[in-house]
């Protein structure tokens, strides 16, 4: 019976001593509030980026190479920061960057795997990102990817993006991609 009270006594202190140095430690990080959180927003957003791939100024460089005979070039790794836009043109009121990773992942079609922040510089949403994460068959339109996170405004965002090719206004040089993104957040 004892050992039993002992046992007590000491995971008392130990709560006790826990639970004080876990109050007087202060923290930065601020969370929203309970109502808050249970208010969800529903957010459309819609942008072009461009990939320049020219020697001069690029904003996408290609940092691992495939193996020669490997189809659909499987295996070439990408680093991108890319201008966002509202409209079409490069010259458009620039609203941030689309900064990430991409390769070419597909042995069967031009499918790539994306980790794309999209960083918000200007606008109502300057200060915030969302992080985007998913397969992205180039060659089709209206590919749908995930957003599983965001930071400011977009904290605990989740939702998708849509991206669509602008062939029609496209070079070698200059690629441009729409998208629209949907997320859902606090």
């Amino acid at each position: 019976m004892s050992l039993s009270h002992s046992s007590i006594f000491l995971f008392s202190i130990i709560t006790l001593i826990i639970s004080n140095g876990v109050s007087s430690q202060q923290s930065n990080i601020i969370l929203p509030s309970e109502q808050q959180r249970n208010v969800e927003k529903l957010t459309h957003i819609h942008f072009y980026y461009h990939d320049i791939r020219n020697n001069k100024n690029p904003t996408i460089v290609q940092i691992i190479d495939s193996p020669k005979n490997m189809p659909n070039g499987f295996g070439s790794t990408f680093m991108m920061d890319d201008a966002m836009t509202e409209g079409p043109e490069l010259s458009s009121n620039h609203i941030g960057r689309a900064q990430g990773l991409f390769g070419l992942s597909s042995l069967h079609d031009l499918g790539m795997f994306m980790l794309t922040n999209f960083v918000f510089e200007e606008g109502e949403y300057a200060g915030s990102s969302l992080s985007m994460l998913g397969r992205n068959p180039i060659s089709e339109q209206n590919r749908e990817m995930a957003i599983v996170g965001g930071t400011g405004v977009f904290r605990f965002a989740r939702g998708f993006a849509v991206a669509n090719s602008v062939n029609d206004i496209s070079t070698p040089e200059h690629f441009v991609v729409e998208y629209n993104v949907t997320v859902s957040h606090p």
